[in-house]
């Protein structure tokens, strides 16, 4: 940056904040986050964890006499995430964000109980305003799923046993110096550990159903693709009427967006991650039908395996 932009980019500020004081504009501060389920209950998040929506996230601080109190409260998005504005500029130094309530109808079962709280970090400080992250927040089903790790099997010892010997001739045994972990039972199968890519077609069949898990084909495509996706498609369309679409690029690219996102959440090999899968959706929306074919095509391509992948779908129960 020479000296000429250096210029222009501090006039630009000092414009800015001369144009927040005449308003008299408050300052605020924002915190963002994700809660995911932590099916197994270790604690953590892992493979195996998605995120949550419907639940609620509230921020607790210390007043003045050093009760905790709540400053914010907000509830998660259909992928987990949320966004909390406090007015002000609040000293967040002591504050725990944590997972208080959730409705059944997001958490499908995973809202019985949540982890440990998290504090705010300050990512960014501009004028009065304050952008905070926190590290994932988990909940918590009431008992870990079938398929993850056991921690109760029977573990052989690491080293063999010799018969005891006197004493007097008892040897010195000779240990290695990194001991090979002891071999556990193989896991169970678990369909998001494999890779798979299912068409459309397969996804509306009803005997696999069962696995539109995250979403479900009554959902409005506004809502899980987002504003722009809502001013394109309408803000009632489903994404189960969203999968009929064809003989149209803009039909097309809802059709197998949908489709990504339900391969996205169904397998972790899948090429692309859920967020990048409304990422793409989006960025096509808001270019020409060109792009938005070549997306669509990119997405057809990805559903069908790419000659790598099949499709793992087992009939549902």
């Amino acid at each position: 940056m020479d000296w000429s932009q250096k210029l222009y980019f501090t006039a630009f500020l000092i414009v800015i904040a001369a144009a927040t004081s005449i308003r008299g504009i408050h300052g605020y501060a924002m915190v963002s986050g994700t809660v995911f389920c932590d099916q197994c209950k270790d604690g953590q998040v892992s493979l195996f964890d998605y995120p949550l929506n419907g639940i609620k996230v509230a921020m607790t601080c210390p007043d003045n006499n050093g009760q905790m109190t709540i400053w914010g409260e907000e509830t998660t998005n259909w992928i987990g995430s949320y966004a909390m504005r406090l007015d002000g500029t609040p000293d967040l130094s002591g504050c725990v964000a944590q997972v208080t309530s959730s409705s059944e109808e997001g958490t499908r079962g995973c809202g019985t109980g949540g982890g440990p709280g998290r504090s705010p970090r300050l990512m960014f400080r501009m004028f009065d305003m304050e952008m905070y992250t926190l590290d994932p927040l988990i909940s918590q089903p009431e008992d870990p799923m079938s398929f993850c790790p056991k921690s109760t099997y029977p573990q052989p010892h690491p080293y063999p046993v010799s018969p005891p010997t006197p004493p007097s001739t008892l040897p010195v045994p000779t240990l290695p110096p990194t001991p090979s972990l002891p071999h556990l039972p193989p896991m169970p199968p678990f369909p998001y550990l494999e890779a798979s890519a299912c068409p459309h077609q397969n996804w509306m069949m009803p005997e696999y159903r069962c696995y539109w898990k995250v979403i479900n084909p009554d959902s409005k495509v506004g809502v899980v693709f987002g504003l722009i996706a809502a001013r394109k498609y309408g803000t009632d369309i489903t994404l189960w009427e969203g999968m009929k679409g064809r003989g149209e690029p803009y039909k097309t690219l809802l059709r197998e967006g949908t489709t990504a996102l339900l391969n996205s959440y169904n397998s972790g090999q899948f090429p692309y991650h859920p967020l990048g899968v409304i990422q793409h959706m989006n960025w096509a929306l808001m270019g020409s039908t060109q792009q938005v074919l070549h997306t669509a095509l990119h997405f057809l391509r990805a559903n069908s395996g790419n000659g790598k992948f099949t499709c793992k779908l087992n009939p549902c129960k």
